[in-house]
């Protein structure tokens, strides 16, 4: 144990997209900050999440990419796909991106801490790790802990036959068959990403519908690419059995039309996400949770300790890297006495399936229980020159219109390229843009921008690429 503790304005718990922005921030604002990480700098989206993620799926879509090329004439033969090699590349990234902020800590003088942090009271952390305890006295303390996936009785992660997408994406092979557990974001992500290697995907989800909370019509056309990737789906199901052979897993799933069983060599659990914060001692620091063990926090982020902050997956859903990373903003200039508050009018979230998922402001579904009425307008990438060149023309872009004020309500597309695409109707929506503001805007030809504009048009009720019966 240190005999003198260490002294700090604030310390940050947690150095993913939420904590190592909240650090350099409130360094930046004049706070003697002290950082401290159990696992990696960069958190779970860093090492293990989104970026380690969207590597390995942009590295099998350009072998699929390749299978495929020949409708453009370009015949490819005898081509070899190292996965392990494939795997080490996205390892560089990681620790390019790591050692960044590393380096960024060190600029702002960010003192880094490893090791398992635990409140002994709300001014004093006490920080376990292998070479021993520290102790800190702070003023303020901002919890950043994140999330971690929620596992099964049944299935227990071993992290060798049954894994966390932590696991699945250190794989420096592609199982012959692999198991999904779980419909949602990440079991569709990494389903995908295996099939496009070459593996037999099943995918078992208990809910009536994959990607839960999406617009079923942005789903279906996902649906669509899974079946043209041979993946199996089984709603309504779960894994009732499970038997370890010499040779991989045998697994009956219960499905409504009778028991199906599938062999598996790997098996993936993504069923969602438990917050962080049973190791934390946080009745120490009176700091309320929820019934889920999610932090409580008010409109401007601050715990029911008036001193304590927290912001990220921690707080609760959704579980979004970018809402982490602005929530980190706002609560450290909140504590660096700021008259600020978190106003967000437009979360967009994206979903790197194929084809990609992005999503921003109200459903029409949403909008509708809100009293409003609508004007919806939907175009199609098949339309779209730029997309058709590409080979990737499934998908559409769906407004939704406030139909009293032409105020864009919200923005829905399932297509290439997505969640590039996104951040114009975001914009438009914090903004307070209207539909015919974004129809009248020029956009660059031929590009896939184009289909906003084109949405637009739509919803104006003058379509010029599309037949648009007249009204």
């Amino acid at each position: 144990m240190a005999d003198t503790p260490k002294q700090a304005d604030v310390v940050v718990i947690g150095t993913g997209p939420g904590g190592y922005v909240a650090a350099i921030r409130l360094a930046q604002l004049g706070k003697r900050v002290i950082a401290v990480e159990r696992e990696a700098i960069g958190g779970v989206c860093l090492n293990w999440g989104c970026i380690p993620s969207k590597a390995m799926i942009s590295a099998s879509t350009l072998v699929e990419t390749i299978h495929g090329a020949s409708i453009m004439g370009i015949d490819v033969k005898d081509m070899h796909v190292d996965v392990g090699r494939m795997k080490a590349w996205k390892d560089t990234i990681v620790k390019r991106l790591t050692g960044g902020i590393a380096e960024l800590f060190k600029r702002n003088g960010v003192e880094m801490v490893a090791g398992d942090a635990r409140f002994e009271s709300a001014d004093t952390l006490r920080v376990k790790s292998s070479s021993g305890d520290v102790v800190i006295k702070t003023k303020q303390v901002l919890i950043a802990t994140g999330a971690r996936p929620r596992e099964l009785p049944n299935l227990e992660v071993d992290g060798e036959r049954i894994l966390t997408s932590k696991e699945a994406l250190d794989l420096t092979q592609a199982p012959q068959n692999f198991l999904v557990v779980g419909g949602g974001i990440v079991g569709c992500e990494i389903g995908t990403y295996m099939a496009k290697l070459g593996s037999k995907v099943t995918i078992v989800e208990l809910a009536d519908s994959l990607l839960a909370g999406t617009d079923p019509e942005l789903t279906k056309v996902v649906q669509r690419g899974l079946k043209k990737r041979k993946i199996d789906v089984h709603l309504q199901s779960k894994v009732s059995h499970l038997e370890h052979k010499r040779q991989g897993m045998e697994c009956v799933i219960a499905t409504p039309k009778g028991d199906v069983t599938v062999p598996a060599d790997k098996i993936l659990v993504a069923i969602g996400f438990l917050p962080n914060t049973e190791t934390l001692n946080l009745e120490a620091a009176g700091v309320e949770t929820d019934g889920r063990g999610h932090v409580r926090v008010d409109g401007r982020l601050m715990t029911s300790n008036p001193n304590i902050a927290a912001i990220g997956d921690v707080i609760g859903p959704p579980y979004l890297a970018h809402k982490a990373s602005k929530e980190g903003m706002v609560a450290a200039e909140v504590l660096a006495g700021k008259q600020v508050a978190l106003d967000v009018r437009a979360m967009p979230a994206a979903i790197f399936t194929d084809p990609e998922i992005a999503t921003v402001g109200l459903t029409e579904e949403q909008a509708k229980a809100e009293g409003r009425k609508v004007r919806v307008g939907s175009f199609p990438f098949a339309a779209n020159g730029r997309a058709l060149s590409t080979t990737h023309s499934d998908g559409f872009v769906k407004f939704i219109a406030d139909a009293d004020d032409d105020t864009l309500l919200g923005c829905h597309i399932v297509g290439h390229e997505a969640s590039n695409l996104i951040s114009e109707a975001a914009l438009a929506i914090e903004m307070g843009a209207t539909v015919e503001d974004i129809g009248l805007t020029v956009h660059p030809h031929p590009t896939l921008s184009e289909t906003l504009m084109e949405a637009a048009h739509v919803v104006e009720g003058h379509a010029v690429h599309i037949y648009q019966p007249k009204k």
